[in-house]
């Protein structure tokens, strides 16, 4: 988007809060001169936006960041945040084995908030977007004590069925797309109050999905996808539940990079434990009939095996800690 001067051109005066510009002014300062890709046949100005669904079918999907529970701005920068709320939801489009078509936002936040900071975030959600090849296409603002930052993703199937979590089945391999740990680790970096190793720092302030991955799995015959939203052991759990197999991993075959055991060394963490447990990478994890079916790119590191659950090394997870993110703990 630029920095801020660029923006001041762009979008108007900068500096003062929400309040100042009222509802349809800071609708106006998210929405204003943004170009939309032909797949928006209608966008926001009306009551409902339209968008193209080419395949007939519609894959929906909505996931919200609360300030102080999944983001803080003395962590990252509004623009940030935004760009780490698109990739949460086009991970789940791309889990599906979907294409994004389109975004809806609402944002949520004090009267008090900087518009800079709602212009910042609205940079991030728009850039994102348009790297996915998408636009936001509507939405809705409200007051609240906190900001709320709730995105809907749209998406399509180009004929294909959807990748499910049940389909999983006795003998399929189990392959990762994407960094394990990476989120966590950086999280943990923002904890000690550092703000390198810049690699870990920016996994966990703008995940970067590998959404162009989902679709190729499913051509290539995915049986089962899902995203790796909570955490390695967490997500597949669920696969495991839906699919009634055991999933087994074998811990010598995760990728765990250089720089993440570089990074629990200096700070006495577990890498291994972080690739397995830590969330929000959103990087994806699927099944395949056998080694053959799994596309470049992809790292196989598990098996599906009679039985229901996952373990690791043929056993149930022993290490410290829950096995990844849960709310209302």
């Amino acid at each position: 988007m630029g920095d801020a001067s660029q923006r001041t051109t762009a979008r108007g005066k900068t500096g003062g809060q929400v309040s100042d510009l009222g509802e349809f002014g800071v609708i106006d300062r998210i929405t204003a001169g943004r170009p939309q890709p032909e797949g928006t046949l209608l966008g926001p100005g009306d009551d409902a936006a339209v968008v193209a669904a080419p395949d007939g079918r519609v894959v929906a999907t909505v996931d919200t960041l609360v300030q102080g529970v999944h983001f803080r701005l003395d962590w990252s920068a509004p623009e940030q945040v935004g760009r780490k709320a698109v990739a949460a939801n086009l991970a789940d489009i791309a889990a599906m084995g979907a294409v994004p078509t389109g975004l809806l936002l609402s944002l949520a936040c004090p009267a008090s908030t900087p518009t800079d900071v709602v212009e910042g975030l609205a940079a991030g959600i728009w850039d994102a977007a348009s790297e996915a090849g998408v636009g936001v296409v509507g939405g809705d603002t409200v007051s609240a004590e906190q900001i709320v930052v709730t995105i809907t993703a749209l998406g399509d199937l180009e004929g294909r069925a959807p990748v499910r979590r049940s389909g999983a089945k006795v003998g399929h391999v189990v392959a990762v797309c994407g960094v394990l740990g990476w989120s966590a680790a950086g999280m943990e970096v923002l904890r000690r109050g550092f703000r390198s190793p810049l690699a870990m720092v920016a996994a966990h302030r703008t995940p970067r999905p590998p959404i162009a991955a989902g679709p190729v799995a499913a051509r290539a015959g995915a049986s089962a996808m899902i995203d790796t939203s909570d955490g390695l052991l967490a997500d597949l759990a669920h696969v495991a539940e839906a699919s009634r197999v055991r999933i087994d991993i074998r811990s010598e075959l995760v990728p765990v990079a250089d720089k993440l055991r570089d990074v629990a060394s200096a700070l006495g963490g577990d890498a291994l434990r972080w690739a397995l447990t830590g969330g929000e990478d959103h990087s994806l994890v699927a099944c395949f009939p056998d080694e053959s079916h799994v596309p470049e790119g992809w790292t196989v590191f598990a098996e599906c095996r009679l039985g229901v659950g996952v373990t690791v090394d043929a056993d149930r997870w022993g290490g410290a800690g829950d096995p990844g993110w849960r709310h209302w703990r």
